[in-house]
Parts: structure tokens; sequence; C-alpha cells
């Protein structure tokens, strides 16, 4: 009687193990996917409502933010990293999927995490929200992005620099080469700097408070230890690593708020510029969400002048509204279009218009920005900024100052907007403007170039790249 071996007892299946930090971090990637969400405007209440429900401590939200924030940065990278190591075009992949193998990338390129548990990590990622089919896809991949390091993957598919400098240098530091090359022309300099630039893009920047005249003091923002005094504007405070900014009881009851040095920078200059004749209407051309018009508001109401913040988009127009809410001086919103505005020619006495752009200078705060937009997106914009720059001169009286900002240092977007505007005016007769020496108006701000206008930087002055064009009417 002949006996048949005995099969070997099947595994018992397991359930995968949810990781909610990992979950968390690709759902906000796939938003940010799927719905063009920005990761620094759908992460917080993420991590706050996963806090309040106890799924989360600080330190996993922590982590959370680093895998979103780093996988955003480093995708470019992480791209060509992952095309070495998986058998078809990435166009191929389904988004999901690959979100998931680019946070398995960024924990084994990016992070300290050992490589044994990046991989783990995914893989159980994947078995939650992709499967148990796909998490052995998954596993593949990762194995082969495991081979080598950061070093080692950009050796392998980075070109030499002497034969591609702007190629080079986008995927050690992954940005698309447009926006290098983009962003090396504004520079000037060479690769040191170039590369200073870069780099300063994929840092984490500091929460920079403002403390809004006549309502909260740096002192008040400062005295508990959380945070420290600005570096160039007066009613900045700089938060401590990891601190909240709705920990801050100023920020909570709207005497306070968050924004960039560069951009309160950009606003005092405006209120500093010496003008002619009266000074007591403001307009704040494209003011949503607010946090600029908010500064204005309350530096003009202690000179006895008032404010009208103007923006095209209700829901944006509300949050201004918000912002500029118990503010101790006369304010007022409007829903309207700077480009076809809502009040006389020639009514007010200074006009901020901080114009819609690429963004290019936020990359440290958006880091998605970056492959999300394209160099056709451009032609619409410029366009844009120069009507609204056009109009924000017309709505100025003669003698009065015309604020021009960006967020970009792109020169399509920057000198080159202000320079074809005030040609054509000039062209046309009539209305006319005049550069004012934007640099005596930042004290103590180093390293502004040779004016008349100013650019911002976060590699020299740890602001976001604001520009900023003074303009007298004429």
């Amino acid at each position: 009687m002949s006996t048949r071996p005995r099969r070997p007892a099947a595994r018992p299946y397991r359930r995968p193990r949810r990781d909610p930090v990992r979950i968390l971090a690709f759902e906000a990637l796939r938003a940010v996917d799927e719905r063009g969400a920005y990761a620094n405007l759908v992460l917080p209440p993420m991590l706050a409502k996963a806090r309040a429900a106890g799924t989360l401590d600080a330190r996993d939200a922590a982590l959370a933010t680093e895998l979103v924030y780093g996988t955003l940065r480093r995708q470019g990278t992480y791209d060509e990293v992952l095309r070495e190591c998986v058998d078809r075009p990435l166009r191929e992949v389904d988004p999901p999927v690959l979100d998931v193998l680019s946070l398995g990338a960024h924990q084994l390129l990016g992070t300290r995490i050992p490589s044994h548990a990046a991989v783990s990590s995914a893989v159980e990622l994947a078995r939650c929200v992709l499967g148990d089919g796909r998490a052995k896809f998954v596993n593949a991949v990762l194995r082969r992005v495991a081979a080598r390091d950061l070093d080692g993957w950009l050796a392998e598919v980075a070109p030499p620099y002497d034969d591609d400098p702007e190629r080079h240098l986008g995927l050690v530091h992954s940005h698309p080469r447009w926006v290098v090359s983009a962003l090396w022309d504004a520079l000037g300099g060479g690769r040191e700097e170039i590369e200073r630039l870069l780099a300063a893009d994929n840092e984490r920047p500091t929460v920079t408070l403002v403390a809004r005249p006549g309502r909260a003091t740096v002192a008040e923002l400062t005295e508990e230890g959380r945070a420290e005094p600005g570096r160039w504007s007066p009613f900045a405070a700089r938060l401590a690593d990891g601190g909240e900014p709705g920990a801050v009881d100023a920020v909570r009851e709207g005497r306070a708020g968050v924004q960039d040095e560069g951009s309160q920078l950009v606003a005092l200059a405006l209120a500093d510029a010496p003008l002619t004749g009266a000074d007591t209407r403001w307009l704040d051309v494209c003011a949503g969400p607010g946090g600029k018009a908010a500064l204005l508001a309350a530096l003009a109401a202690g000179r006895g002048a008032e404010l009208l913040a103007a923006e095209k988009q209700p829901h944006r127009a509300r949050l201004v509204a918000r912002a500029l809410a118990d503010n101790p001086g006369p304010v007022g919103t409007v829903v309207a279009d700077g480009t076809r505005p809502a009040w006389r020619p020639g009514t007010f006495d200074r006009v901020l218009v901080d114009v819609p752009c690429t963004g290019l200078g936020a990359l440290r705060r958006r880091p998605e920005a970056r492959w999300r937009r394209r160099p056709e997106d451009l032609d619409g914009l410029t366009r844009l900024q120069r009507a609204l720059l056009r109009s924000a001169i017309e709505s100025t009286r003669p003698g009065g100052v015309v604020g021009y900002a960006t967020c970009s240092p792109h020169l399509a977007e920057t000198r080159l907007v202000v320079g074809d505007v005030l040609k054509g005016l000039a062209d046309a007769g009539g209305v006319g403007a005049e550069w004012i020496d934007a640099r005596p108006l930042l004290p103590g701000v180093p390293d502004l170039g040779e004016g008349p206008d100013v650019q911002l930087w976060p590699h020299r002055h740890g602001t976001d790249a604001m520009y900023l064009a003074l303009l007298r009417r004429i």
C-alpha cells in the first residue's frame, strides 16, 4: 500500500497591518494627485482630525508630514529611479500604485528608516489600500530600489554636470528642467549659488507668524518661548521647530496670523513708500486669502487710513473678510475683478497688486507646484499680470504708489511684466508711472541687488522668493 507524501499545510492568511501614519500619508498624496489639492492645505486638517481621534501622536504626525512633503519634493528624482526598476513605462502604472511606490522610495532613499522596514511598511500599506496582488508588485520594485542608496541612484540616472548642467541639477535637486533654467536665469551667478537655491527649495521652511500692529506684539508671541523674533520684519516671529500656530492665543483670536516674512516685507515696503499728497485710501487688488490685506489694514488703521480689499473669487473674498474682522480701523471687502475695477480711476493713494503666478517662489511650502506647473502656463498668467498692473496704476491717483508683487522669481513674471506695462503706458500717453527704488524700504535686508526692484530668495534671506516693484503714478 503506497502512501502519498503529505502536502505542507497552507499558511493561514494574515490580514495586513494597518499603519495609520502611512495610510494618512497615502491619502494625502491621493488628494494632491486626484483633486489637485495642495499638501499644505489638505494635510493639516487630516493630521488634526487623526490627533483628535487619538490615532496619531505628535511624533506620528511629524513622520506623516515628512513622508508627504519629502515624497512630493523628490518626486522627479524618485520617478527616474522607479523607471529603472519597473518593467513598463511609468505612465502605465496606476496612480495609486505609483503613490505607494513613491512613498516607499522616499523611505528607502530619503529617510533613515532601515531598508527592510521601509520595504515591509510599503508592502503592508499596499496590501491595505491596493490588495495582495499589487502588493507583490510593490515588493518586487522596492527591493530593486533598495539595491542602491540615493547617491548611487543619482550616479546611475543623472548625466554628468559638464554634459548637461540643467538636467543634472534637476535630477540631483528634484526640480523640472524648465524650472531650473528659469531660476538660474533670474538668479544669475554660477553653479554654487543655483545649487544653494535648489537645495533651499527642498528644506522644510520655518513657520513664521505676523503680529498685526495694534492688535498683537512680537513680545507677546515670543514670551512663552515657543517663538523668536523674525530676522527682517519688525512684526515677525518664527515658531520653534514643530510649533503649532493654533497653540498661540493671538493666532486663535485673529490678532496674529501665519505669514512668510517675505510677504510681510512687501506690505511694509508699500506702506512706507514715499508719496505726495493725501494718504487715506489704500487698495489691495488681489487680496485673497487675506494675509497681506490684514497686515495692510492694521498699518492703515494706525495712520488714519482705510483699506479696500478686492478679490475676484467669492470663496476667497470670504476668507479675506474673515482675516479683516475686528480690524481696529475702517476696512471694506468687495468681490471684484481687478482687471475690470468696481471703483473709479485715480481713487487710491496706495495700491498693492499681488498677482496670480506660477508660485515658483514658494516651492518650500508647496513642493507639488514644481510638478504641476508647465512652461505654457506662463502665457495666460503674464497676460493677466500685465492687465492687473495696468489697472492698478490707473486706480492710483497721481503722486500715489503702486506695489507689484509676485511669489515667483521667473523673469517673465517679474521685471519683464513691469517693464512692458510701463513702456506700453508711455507709448499710449496719458496715464504713466515711474520706478521707485524699493531697496531702502527693506532696511537691514542684505543682498537686494542693483534695484530699483527687489527679489528675495530662500537661500539668501530665508523667505519665499517674493518679488516687489514699487511705482509712482505720474
